[in-house]
Order: structure tokens, then C-alpha cells, then sequence
């Protein structure tokens, strides 16, 4: 087992093995690239600042996750929900690639998060449960229903139903 005496002990390690890890879930949380470029600087910077003592590679893969989230939300209310095209983007192009995962980020944040965490980075709702502060069974719920949302979304309903 890894065990880091501080943020500053564990910065080197975090950042060779999780940088990735910390982008992918600000692209996840943000609308444009380089506010997650912003937001993934923000979280290492915090991680050299903290005093935590973390109990193992997945207790300061959770923390950074979580720092990340909360980052993100921090940045989305400084520009209150404003967000500016970087450039003009064909919609038919952008619908076609990464649907998927656009689907996911249109989600509410709570099932957003979840199923992202879950289906991307392979995270059990008990996992997920102490990333998010909440319980197993809430997890499961937020799964099952941004599941719904995705699969009504992807699939489309019947318009004589």
C-alpha cells in the first residue's frame, strides 16, 4: 500500500499516474477545453498545498476526482453558466461525433457524474458513493435514472405512445 505523508509527498506520483484521470473528468464537467486545462492546473496546485494524508493510490484517486468536481462547479458559477464558442461548430458534425458522451454531458450533473464514473472509469456505486458524498443505494438510483434519460435520448420514444 502507498502511503502519502502530505499533497506535497504525493504530487509527483498523482501527477505522472492521474493527470489524465483529472482531465478527463474536468472535459467530462466543463463545456470547453481549455476551462478543463484550467480546472486540471487548479487541482494539482491544490494537491501541492494540501496537507492530507492520503491512505493509498485509491483514496488520492477519489480525493483528486472529487477536488475536480468541485472545481468544476466553481468555475461554472464565475462565468454563471456563460459559456462563449471558442469557433463556429457544424451541428451536424458535432451531433454525429461523440454522441454518446454529449448525451452523457447533457445529463444533469448528478447522473452525469455517476454514469461517468461508473462506465468510464470503472468505479462500483460504493466507490462512487464516497466521491460524491452519497449513499450506495442513491448511486444505483442516479444510475438507473440517467440511464433512462440516455436510452429515451439515444433511442427516442413513440410519438403515438
Amino acid at each position: 500500500m502507498v502511503f502519502f505523508s502530505s499533497g506535497k509527498d504525493a504530487f509527483p506520483y498523482a501527477f505522472s499516474r492521474f493527470t489524465d484521470t483529472v482531465f478527463r473528468v474536468a472535459v467530462h464537467n466543463t463545456q470547453r477545453q481549455t476551462d478543463a486545462e484550467d480546472v486540471t492546473q487548479e487541482v494539482f496546485l491544490k494537491l501541492l498545498e494540501s496537507d492530507k494524508v492520503f491512505r493509498g493510490e485509491d483514496h488520492l484517486k477519489a480525493w483528486l476526482i472529487r477536488v475536480t468536481i468541485n472545481q468544476c462547479r466553481d468555475e461554472l458559477r464565475k462565468s454563471n453558466g456563460i459559456v462563449l464558442c471558442e469557433a463556429p461548430v457544424d451541428s451536424n458534425t458535432a451531433q454525429k461525433e461523440d454522441s454518446v458522451l454529449e448525451a452523457v454531458k447533457s445529463l444533469p450533473e448528478n447522473y452525469r457524474n455517476t454514469i461517468y464514473l461508473h462506465y468510464y472509469e470503472g468505479y462500483s456505486a460504493k466507490e462512487i458513493g464516497k466521491i460524491l458524498d452519497a449513499k450506495p443505494n442513491t448511486v444505483l438510483s442516479w444510475l438507473s435514472r440517467g440511464r433512462a434519460i440516455l436510452k429515451e435520448e439515444m433511442i427516442g420514444g413513440f410519438d403515438d405512445e
